[in-house]
């Protein structure tokens, strides 16, 4: 399974993980791929800061990439800008509404947090800055394209950028705005994701940045069968994400009964790509909460960031409840084979050998 990408990044495997979790992204890079550490949820710098340390201190010397949400349009945001005074009461009345209906406790006096602000730009922005005071080897984005004034600054300090791309003419941007790695990612993707399949997608991609620019399949990726497929379209590596939810290291995170039953219980078809998350086409886990939003007389989403201002309290709420029926998840349509609770380690050796099966059974057809 060895790519160019493993040279470049001093990395046995060409796996990418993206993860909110810092000790799933560890896990990852100390068992030979690169674990990506999604920094939305941080919305203070030094609880960042922490945790990149704790990083740092936790790969046995391997590296590790960090995934920012960064908009390549700078949005008008700032002080002078009250977004939370830009959401209609209306939007606020309907979830109070269907938390009631779905008997969604409130959190805990003293408990509960300002919204993630990491969809903001400036946040994203001092997440590079922390960043580049830490040892990662890549940058990533989960908007496509950041400005170009970040890619620069990237380079200087030696790191390579990605962005994800759900079209050829996206990719090609990226390309010209200087980033150097795309991540093809397909429909079939957990969170925010474009409406072209992985397996149409991902030659289309290679296709037209050419030879000089790794791509990542993304997308539907959970099992060493489909990163052989994915290298067979031509991509150097994988880019994957709902699997290592499913991880006895990602508890240390997200750790209730809800979630880990409402995941390994789901089948493929039990996702919906919808904007109630934060705004933009992301698919969710299909609950009693995303069926809600579908009811006739549910308000249209807000646009990014505005509508995860308004929801992200109530996700708290929903995920702290425990309840398998209602709870707020991003993840993709491999849910349907994440069916128990694994190590890291057993899941990144189970992707190697089902890697190399596959690569022979293919070589005796040749």
């Amino acid at each position: 399974m060895r790519t160019p990408l493993c040279d470049e990044f001093g990395i046995e495997y060409p796996i990418f993980a993206f993860t909110p979790s810092e000790h799933v992204a560890a896990a990852v890079s100390r068992a030979g791929g690169l674990g990506v550490l999604g920094c939305v949820r941080f919305n203070d710098t030094d609880e960042l800061e922490q945790t990149l340390s704790w990083l740092d201190d936790n790969t046995d010397g391997k590296p590790y990439g960090v995934d920012i949400v960064m908009p390549m349009k700078i949005p008008t945001e700032g002080k002078s800008v009250d977004l939370k005074a830009m959401i209609p009461q209306d939007h606020i009345d309907f979830v109070d509404r269907t938390l009631q209906k779905l008997g969604v406790p409130p959190l805990p006096e003293g408990e509960g947090r300002e919204g993630v602000l990491g969809w903001l730009h400036s946040v994203a922005r001092s997440h590079l800055d922390v960043a580049l005071n830490h040892r990662p080897v890549l940058i990533a984005n989960a908007l496509g394209s950041p400005p170009v004034d970040v890619i620069e600054k990237c380079h200087e300090h030696g790191l390579k950028v990605a962005a994800l791309a759900g079209a050829a003419k996206h990719a090609l941007s990226h390309v010209q705005n200087g980033v150097d790695i795309i991540v093809a990612q397909g429909y079939e993707a957990g969170g925010h994701t474009g409406e072209i399949a992985s397996m149409v997608l991902q030659p289309d991609i290679v296709d037209a940045v050419g030879p000089d620019v790794p791509v990542l399949g993304a997308g539907g990726i959970g099992s060493g069968r489909q990163i052989a497929a994915s290298l067979a379209l031509g991509s150097q590596g994988v880019w994957t994400g709902s699997i290592w939810l499913g991880t006895e290291e990602y508890q240390n995170l997200q750790s209730n009964s809800g979630w880990t039953e409402a995941f390994t219980r789901a089948t493929s078809s039990d996702t919906v790509r919808t904007r109630i998350y934060t705004g933009k086409p992301a698919r969710l886990l299909k609950t009693k909460w995303t069926e809600a939003w579908a009811e006739e007389g549910a308000p249209q989403p807000l646009p990014m960031p505005l509508q995860n201002l308004l929801v992200s309290d109530a996700h708290n709420r929903i995920n702290a409840s425990g309840d398998p029926d209602v709870i707020s998840m991003p993840i993709g349509q491999i849910v349907g084979r994440m069916n128990e609770v694994r190590p890291v380690a057993d899941v990144v050796a189970s992707l190697v050998a089902e890697f190399e099966e596959a690569v022979g059974r293919l070589n005796k057809v040749v």
